[in-house]
């Protein structure tokens, strides 16, 4: 009996120190984890988001580079991390993808999270190097159908967005190109600005700066209607490739186990930011745009995340595109 209440006591106890903890969170700081390296679109949607959140939950945010193995390398930290809400995993489209993908994934993106909500979609823009002749998307269809063998495609690695985008575009053309991935989008952007690989397709958030300033060419956007601060680019819909959409959203996920008090402060924090002005004009600036509030929710995370693995699951099975 008496061995019986000294456990009683023990769970009663470190139950009540996990409230009191839950109920006091945050009281240090809290890493955002970026599956990817500095600079990159995702880091830069990050370093926007750190300095919201952090204004809500009154701690410091700080943005935390986790890159390696396609961003599932982060996503394994984060879901094998103690479940206290200090560990917040910031990631794309790739969380969708990764089943897929990855033979041996040591996460399940549905079972081994805690969802906090969506945060934003950053649609993406076909571009080229400067030198490429074609100078509209008709003459850039004609031109890369007639030398899919001498071009190149670069980018940020397999099962990158850039990688994903890439793989639908060829699909809807019918010309296969010769793909280069490179560690991360930086380096994939530093490469065809310096004439080393022909096409990319990767998102606003990296690309907007350098098509405004004419260092690389751009041929249209993925999104269903044009965005503010590339007015001037039409959407490849409209230029005849119908229904050609490629949205990467973006979620927040904890460890699975985190206390609902501090879900629920997360979840405030995500809400706040996503209806700030400041942020959603900040978004806007980089060619993206934050979700509505409705969609910042852990409900509407965890029915979008199932329905996109549902989607991208046999588009790349069907590509044949495999990684260890």
């Amino acid at each position: 009996m008496l061995r019986k209440f000294s456990a009683l006591a023990l769970a009663v106890g470190m139950f009540c120190a996990v409230s009191v903890a839950a109920q006091d969170y945050p009281n240090r700081p809290v890493s955002l984890v970026v599956p990817f390296a500095a600079g990159g679109p995702t880091d830069t949607l990050a370093r926007n988001l750190a300095q919201h959140l952090s204004k809500t939950l009154k701690q410091q945010v700080i943005v935390e580079n986790r890159a390696g193995a396609g961003g599932t390398l982060a996503a394994s930290v984060v879901a094998k991390s103690k479940p206290d809400g200090y560990q917040v995993l910031i990631a794309h489209i790739g969380m969708s993808t990764a089943p897929a993908l990855y033979r041996k994934l040591p996460f399940n993106p549905l079972t081994d999270f805690e969802y906090i909500g969506q945060v934003a979609d950053v649609p993406m823009t076909l571009i080229a190097r400067t030198g490429l002749p074609p100078d509209n998307y008709k003459d850039f269809v004609a031109y890369v159908k007639a030398n899919k063998d001498k071009l190149n495609l670069g980018n940020a690695g397999l099962g990158a967005a850039s990688h994903l985008c890439g793989l639908l575009f060829m699909s809807r053309i019918e010309a296969n190109i010769q793909t280069i991935p490179y560690n991360g989008t930086g380096p994939a952007m530093a490469a065809l600005m310096g004439n080393q690989i022909d096409l990319m397709c990767d998102q606003t958030t990296n690309t907007t700066g350098a098509i405004q300033s004419g260092r690389v060419k751009v041929f249209g956007v993925t999104s269903k209607k044009r965005i503010p601060s590339l007015q001037f680019v039409p959407t490849l819909h409209e230029q005849g490739l119908k229904d050609f959409e490629v949205a990467v959203w973006h979620g927040l996920y904890v460890a699975k186990g985190t206390p609902k008090p501090v879900l629920d402060r997360l979840n405030a924090a995500l809400v706040a930011a996503v209806k700030d002005p400041q942020f959603r004009d900040a978004l806007v600036k980089l060619g993206a745009e934050a979700v509505t509030p409705d969609r910042a929710t852990p409900e509407s995370l965890a029915k979008h995340l199932k329905a996109e693995i549902e989607k991208w699951g046999p588009i790349i099975k069907k590509a044949g595109v495999y990684a260890d």
